[in-house]
């Protein structure tokens, strides 16, 4: 029935602020841009490696998400890496905090947590 996940949509507070992030930072792939002039809205489309995608949406008036506490619904989005420490060290050079190391109690890889510029949990985690 379901073969996989498409795409992840991410409305955030900053386009270009996240523009920046999404595709010079963490290297996705732009796809496509387009401005939505009937709803005031940039909608972006970003690709991973392995075809998923990320939308990043703009939209004026916005509620903001509450994060910290863990808030009800999607908890964070996970990205797979090769090389964690590699991953951290251009994170840490992009002045982006990681937090600690972990060791996923079930599979024994190691991961870890950051956030966008909004504030949106994200992990990456090694295979």
């Amino acid at each position: 029935m379901l073969e996989g996940i498409h795409h992840a949509a991410i409305i955030c507070s900053d386009y270009e602020r996240s523009k920046r992030f999404y595709a010079e930072i963490l290297g996705l792939k732009i796809v496509a841009e387009n401005y939505r002039k009937e709803r005031d809205s940039w909608k972006l489309d970003l690709a991973l490696p392995d075809g998923s995608q990320l939308e990043l949406f703009s939209f004026p008036d916005r509620p903001p998400r509450p994060s910290y506490p863990e808030a009800l619904g999607l908890r964070h989005l996970a990205f797979e890496v090769e090389n964690l420490d590699d991953v951290i060290t251009h994170l840490t050079a992009c002045n982006i905090k990681t937090e600690l190391v972990r060791v996923d109690e079930y599979t024994g890889k190691r991961f870890t947590f950051f956030s966008d510029p909004d504030e949106l949990p994200l992990e990456i985690y090694e295979c």
